[in-house]
């Protein structure tokens, strides 16, 4: 990013209005830089540096944002849609501006950690089937879940396409029912990439159905357990250099060793 730009240019990216709407309070004396009226809507502005006010109101610059979400369940994963609500549509308006976008895709009926960002290069690097980024889910399945699907699934399983997954860990968390109440096991699986519908799959290809699904982490970004389903922050200066590890080549340590 150059270190000075255009003023109007920093707030019509912002949402504070079309050129000719920030000429019009230029003119209007409604906006100061460093505490003197702009006299020029075209004036270079460092926005990192110089003190931007509007109406009173202090500009905060950011040429990123990074969202953690809690989706819930009933939208979908995606930037507009003509018959569901989406994952956009939960963000308060001060975000339209950034035209943010989600980070891969949560199954309408699948809720939990979803990232939104206009961070194009991030978005890529973390989706990319070449990094492995890890991401883990919680579950309640229909079935008994015992150590001989965890090996499975650590050896990796074949699924209804015929592609056999990566390794993947399952960790059997609750096991209950038995006799003539049926078994229903609570689990957390980490997966080192994003197939459609994978953990379905996955569990359907041992004979079991996943019945509720929630994604916990990605790539070491924790799901804030503070967040209610549609509830949303920003990511701290911490999570969002966490995740930019990624770019020099981390790796999941799940070990393929498939032959």
């Amino acid at each position: 990013m150059k270190k000075t730009q255009r003023l109007d240019k920093i707030l019509v990216h912002l949402g504070y209005g079309t050129r000719s709407e920030i000429k019009k309070l230029v003119r209007a004396g409604s906006i100061h830089v460093n505490g003197k009226t702009a006299g020029d809507s075209g004036m270079q502005v460092n926005p990192l540096m110089d003190e931007i006010r509007v109406r009173d109101e202090t500009v905060y610059f950011r040429e990123f944002i990074y969202i953690m979400l809690n989706k819930p369940q009933g939208v979908v994963s995606a930037t507009e849609d003509l018959r569901d609500s989406t994952v956009i549509d939960l963000l308060d308006e001060r975000y339209a501006a950034f035209n943010a976008f989600p980070v891969g895709r949560l199954d309408k009926d699948t809720e939990g950690l979803l990232l939104l960002t206009n961070d194009g290069k991030l978005a890529h690097m973390l989706l990319s089937p070449r990094r492995h980024v890890p991401k883990t889910y919680y579950a309640k399945v229909l079935g008994k879940v015992t150590d001989r699907e965890a090996a499975s699934f650590r050896q990796g399983v074949v699924l209804d396409d015929g592609y056999e997954t990566m390794p993947a860990e399952l960790r059997i968390l609750s096991v209950q029912g038995g006799e003539q109440e049926s078994f229903v096991s609570e689990i957390e699986l980490t997966i080192a990439e994003g197939k459609f519908h994978q953990v379905k799959r996955m569990f359907q290809a041992v004979g079991m159905q996943v019945v509720f699904l929630k994604r916990i982490s990605m790539g070491g970004l924790l799901l804030d357990d503070r967040l209610s389903p549609g509830e949303y922050r920003e990511l701290t200066e911490t999570e969002i250099n966490m995740l930019k590890e990624w770019e020099n080549g981390k790796r999941i340590e799940i070990q393929d060793d498939r032959p």
